[in-house]
């Protein structure tokens, strides 16, 4: 996988990934597991008046968080989110986000995650926490 820093387990499976990632063109580029990290432009996902869609940004948050839920539980688990919380700090323009997840808890059932967003600037846009119910398949 070309630009990324650390490849997804190879129990992974690569038809996984989501219809709407691809619209939104979110692209995971490192896949540790104490360190997702993904990318979205802002061209496309803008609302009316030009900002960064906040829907779009909860996308990008629950997409990642729930990778990182997936990485975590092993192979053979499947993950569900159950809350997601954003808040909205600046605005996004231009350019791309990023997003990095960090994980802050890994139970057996449950796993919850911080998620922050910035832009080509470094600044906080946003900010998130996703906690994900693990499944077994």
């Amino acid at each position: 996988m070309p630009g990324v820093t650390t490849s997804p387990p190879d129990w992974l499976p690569a038809v996984a990934r989501s219809p709407l990632d691809d619209k939104l063109g979110i692209e995971i580029v490192d896949y540790s597991p104490d360190r997702l990290v993904a990318t979205m432009p802002v061209e496309g996902n803008e609302q009316p008046y030009g900002l960064l869609h906040g829907g779009a940004t909860c996308a990008l948050v629950e997409s990642l968080g729930s990778w990182a839920a997936v990485i975590g539980a092993g192979p053979g688990r499947r993950v569900v989110g159950v809350e997601l919380n954003a808040s909205y700090l600046r605005a996004a323009t231009q350019g791309t986000v990023t997003a990095v997840c960090t994980p802050v808890r890994r139970g057996r059932t449950l796993s919850t995650f911080l998620i922050e967003v910035t832009d080509d600037r470094g600044r906080t846009t946003a900010s998130a926490r996703l906690t994900c119910a693990i499944l077994a398949t």
